[in-house]
C-alpha cells in the first residue's frame, strides 16, 4: 500500500495543514491521491451525521470525491482526547475497521495521506494508540514539528519513539506555528543534524496558510524517490 502517515509533536502542530499540502504536492507529481482522518474529534452535528472540519477538508482536497465515511470512520462530537471521546460515546475503535477504510480508500488511488490525531503517543483505546495504525498499514511516517519554544524536545523524543516503534520516518517537516518563533533557523539547523531523516520543508508562519503556498515550501523529492 503506497502511502504517508503524517503525525506531530502535538496537537496544533499543524498536521491538517501539512497533509493537505502534501496531498497538493503529490497530486502536483501526477499521482492520484485521497485524504484521511481516521479518529476525529472536535465533530458538528449535521443532518448526514458527525462531521470534522479538518476531515472534511481532507477529502475535497484529493483528486477525487469519496464518502465521507472512508475518509473519517471514527468521529466523535466532544473536542477531547479519542479514547475518553470513544468510551463516552460506548464505542471502541477498531484497528480492522480504519484498516478496511484504508483498503477501499487505497484501491482507488495511486497514494494515500493518513493524517493522525494529537500526538505520535495518543490513546485510542485500553490497548490501542495512534502510533500503531501506521504499523499496521505499512506505512512511512512525516512527522510535522511545531516550530516554536520548546520544538526541539519536542521534536527529538517523538523521533526516538518513532524509531523505537519499529515505524520508518520517511521524513519531517518544520511547521512554524509562533509567529515570533526565536532562533528559528538556530532550530531548524540544530533539527537537520540530530534527525536522521531529511527535512521536506521549512513552512514559514503566516495567517492564512492554503494548500498550494504550503506545497511551495516543501521538496518531496526525498519522498518520490525512496
Amino acid at each position: 500500500m503506497k502511502g504517508i502517515f503524517v503525525t506531530g509533536t502535538d496537537t496544533s502542530c499543524g498536521k491538517t495543514q501539512i497533509a493537505l499540502a502534501l496531498i497538493e504536492a503529490l497530486r502536483r507529481s501526477g499521482a492520484g491521491v485521497l485524504g484521511m482522518k481516521p479518529v476525529a474529534s472536535g465533530c458538528e452535528p449535521t443532518p448526514a451525521g458527525l462531521r470534522n472540519q479538518d476531515a472534511q477538508r481532507l477529502q475535497a482536497q484529493g483528486s477525487h470525491r469519496v464518502p465521507y465515511e472512508q475518509v473519517n470512520p471514527y468521529a466523535f462530537e466532544p473536542p477531547i482526547a479519542p479514547h475518553i471521546a470513544a468510551d463516552q460515546a460506548g464505542v471502541r475503535i477498531k484497528l480492522e475497521v480504519i484498516a478496511a477504510a484504508t483498503e477501499h480508500l487505497a484501491a482507488r488511488s495511486d497514494c494515500l495521506v493518513i493524517e493522525g490525531v494529537g500526538g505520535w503517543r495518543v490513546p485510542l483505546g485500553p490497548s490501542l494508540f495512534a502510533s500503531d495504525l501506521p504499523l499496521a498499514l505499512e506505512l512511512p511516517v512525516v512527522l510535522v514539528s511545531g516550530f516554536k519554544l520548546g520544538c526541539i524536545n519536542h521534536s527529538l523524543l517523538t523521533v526516538e519513539s518513532i524509531r523505537l516503534s519499529g515505524a520508518r520516518l520517511a521524513g519531517w517537516i518544520a511547521n512554524q506555528i509562533d509567529p515570533e518563533m526565536p532562533a528559528r533557523d538556530a532550530n531548524l539547523a540544530t533539527l537537520t543534524t540530530l534527525i536522521d531523516a531529511p527535512c521536506l520543508g521549512l513552512v514559514p508562519w503566516t495567517a492564512s496558510p492554503g494548500p498550494r503556498w504550503v506545497a511551495e515550501h516543501l521538496d518531496l523529492t526525498p519522498l518520490l524517490t525512496s
